[in-house]
């Protein structure tokens, strides 16, 4: 994979510049469906259990970045950066990233420290850097109201009082996040605590991050490739991982922990193993689960992460895939939003000497939070909207007391599939749609996929950060959506009045 870090390919309202295409890509062009309103859209050629030759590149391993210890504190240094990146051999793409020209570097601290980050903007546009996940004051969460100007430099700092657990940064421009996620401004963020034995701990060796994205390119190299858009947002035909087209990982030891982020715009990813083998789901987006759950497939929306730990056979070769899935919404708009495709992800097998260990039996979780009788909140997504409202930045949609735990009922009353996203917190699902949630959606979150016609019900345990004045967001993470309005804001108060009015969009019964 090539990089260059420069400003010669700028995003614009239009979207990328072209892409050079230099060999036939091997995609299936389907054309405009009539269930699908018309839309052309293009899907990869499902993919064979066994992947043979294909799928024979290293899986590239994002660096951890170095930090230093200046006065209690541990320092890290981000550059939002462009340039141009080879993302599938012989197609050069316009891309943005951190400290490099295409995704970012993992930043790693542990519970309890206090970390500072300096994050300077090379771009040409506006940025943030978001830190999604981290519970945090406001003023330091890297929203809209944080925007960096290009040349200029921003800095956070706070310290971090939550379990292990692997978060993640990106930008959150207003209107631009689906443009500067999709182009590549993502990183993970691991909070380390005290690992279990027997838990994979060692990064890039059986502690594997998997930044998962699909990118467009066009077949046959005529035409710049265009991202589909669809009605969760923009999807496109080939998916990358850690910007590695076809990946191959050689696992070193028998048990393999691969920390996954669905870091698309729009498109979800229903997982399984080629094998239909057991995995383990061991860690959800707030931290590790009190006990691995056996699962055959799980399914991640933009945003979520999932720590799953997979058992690796001698002589394995097996491929991590995602298949079809239902997003809930009429069969036109799930084949046009990708719902029908399968992709191969990435190949596993095993080296001759390996290290063999036993997964345990029970993983230090946090506590959950004591569960409210009423709810508190209702919130209803329409197609862009949340209670019938568009984002305004100068709005502060609902108002709570800091250090509060309140319940939040989220109902998907379109036609669209949507996930939400609470800034600030984690949270724990009490149902979905009534019912006891699903294995995935057990453990500490902070993005839940909410398919049209359902509903979440969440036990939402706010932090002591009170600040009228600086808001907190919650959104649809499906970024097209977000981008054109799908987000209201909130404010922790201690009783001081907010810095504007209690609106309609806050439903308190």
């Amino acid at each position: 994979m090539s990089t260059a870090a420069s400003n010669t390919h700028e995003p614009s309202a239009e979207g990328p510049p072209p892409i050079q295409i230099k060999r036939r890509t091997f995609l299936l062009g389907i054309g405009a469906l009539g269930a699908a309103g018309g839309i052309g859209y293009w899907i990869r050629e499902r993919q064979p259990d066994s992947p043979g030759l294909s799928f024979a590149t290293p899986l590239r391993v994002p660096p951890l970045l170095d930090s230093e210890m200046i006065d209690g504190e541990r320092v890290f240094r981000l550059n939002a950066q462009a340039g141009a990146t080879e993302l599938v051999p012989g197609v050069s793409s316009a891309t943005m990233g951190f400290n490099g020209a295409h995704l970012g570097p993992t930043l790693r601290a542990a519970h309890g420290e206090k970390v500072r980050i300096h994050v300077t903007n090379e771009l040409t546009v506006p940025t943030t850097a978001h830190w999604h996940g981290m519970v945090l004051p406001a003023s330091q969460d890297g929203t809209a109201h944080q925007s960096i100007s290009p040349t200029a430099t921003w800095t956070a700092a706070w310290q971090i009082e939550q379990p292990a657990a692997t978060l993640w940064y990106h930008p959150h421009p207003h209107g631009q996040t689906e443009l500067q996620v999709s182009r590549g401004m993502a990183g993970l963020f691991l909070i380390d605590d005290e690992a279990p034995p027997g838990l994979p701990a060692e990064y890039g060796v059986d502690d594997v991050p998997l930044i998962i994205q699909d990118v467009t390119v066009q077949s046959g190299g005529q035409r710049p490739g265009t991202p589909t858009t669809t009605p969760i947002g923009r999807i496109g035909n080939t998916v990358i991982v850690n910007g590695t087209y076809e990946p191959h990982f050689v696992a070193s030891t028998s048990l393999v922990r691969l920390r996954i982020l669905n870091a698309s715009a729009a498109r979800c990813y229903n997982l399984e193993l080629s094998t239909r083998d057991v995995f383990h789901l061991v860690g959800t987006d707030g931290g590790l689960l009190p006990a691995p759950v056996p699962l055959s497939q799980l399914l991640l929306s933009p945003a979520e992460r999932a720590e799953v730990v997979i058992t690796v056979p001698p002589d394995a070769d097996l491929v991590l895939r995602s298949v079809p899935h239902d997003l809930g919404m009429s069969r036109g708009d799930n084949v046009t939003s990708g719902a029908e495709d399968t992709f191969g992800i990435l190949r596993i097998t095993r080296a001759n000497d390996v290290t063999t260990s036993e997964l345990p039996a029970r993983l230090p979780a946090a506590a959950h939070p004591t569960r409210a009788a009423a709810v508190d909140r209702h919130f209803m997504l329409g197609d862009t909207t949340i209670n019938g409202k568009s984002m305004d930045m100068v709005r502060i949609d609902t108002v709570i007391a800091a250090g509060s735990t309140e319940t939040w009922l989220i109902e998907n009353t379109s036609r669209r599939a949507h996930n939400f996203h609470i800034h600030g917190t984690q949270f724990i699902v009490n149902t979905e749609n009534g019912e006891s949630p699903a294995p995935r959606n057990r453990g500490w979150k902070d993005t839940i996929f909410i398919a049209p016609g359902s509903t979440a019900e969440l036990t939402v345990p706010f932090s002591a950060y009170a600040d009228p004045t600086t808001p907190y967001m919650y959104h649809c993470h499906m970024l097209w959506h977000e981008d054109q309005g799908m987000m209201a804001q909130y404010v922790l108060t201690n009783g001081k009045p907010a810095a504007a009015p209690l609106h309609n969009g806050d439903m308190h019964h």
